[in-house]
């Protein structure tokens, strides 16, 4: 995997991906349910409208630890959105994903979140990245478990999961 991790709200690259952070006009195109040439098909999904509605609440969001945009290195078309929410609270910095159900059973959500956790683990402050998957989703599980997130506690039907620096395992 290349992260290459540059300067603030660089693009992080994977193999087959780009994390580009989201821009005010495409949140506003998402909520204005306008079409891009540079979307799949079935983007946004219902999560993507969500995200493109509390970035306009969570300016914060837009920057370099925020949201991002994933795009297929291929052909340059977003297929789903991944994102940090910031600010960390005691360390522990909240991650979501999505990726649209034409390029789902790929591996990008796995893709993605590792390259975002541990971009986030270099951020200030930040010791673990933190997700929540629900037990009814078992390939939103697997997402996790595959991208190196270990189980922390189950709450009702959310799994809870945490990435955590490597030296923090050692105390």
């Amino acid at each position: 995997m290349d992260s290459r991790i540059a300067t603030p709200h660089t693009e992080l690259t994977t193999e087959r991906l780009v994390l580009r952070p989201w821009t005010t006009a495409e949140a506003a195109a998402v909520l204005a349910d306008a079409r891009s040439a540079q979307w799949a098909d079935d983007f946004p999904a219902e999560g993507d409208h969500v995200i493109a509605g509390l970035l306009r609440q969570n300016p914060a969001w837009l920057g370099e630890y925020g949201h991002r945009l994933v795009v297929e290195r291929s052909g340059g078309h977003v297929v789903g959105s991944i994102g940090l929410f910031w600010p960390p609270a005691e360390g522990i910095l909240e991650l979501g994903y999505g990726i649209v159900a034409s390029r789902r059973g790929r591996g990008y959500a796995t893709e993605a979140t590792r390259a975002l956790a541990a971009f986030a683990l270099a951020a200030p402050g930040v010791h673990t990245v933190s997700a929540g998957a629900e037990l009814s989703n078992p390939a939103s599980v697997r997402v996790l478990e595959k991208a190196g997130f270990r189980r922390s506690a189950t709450d009702g039907d959310v799994a809870r999961f945490e990435f955590t620096a490597p030296e923090r395992y050692a105390r």
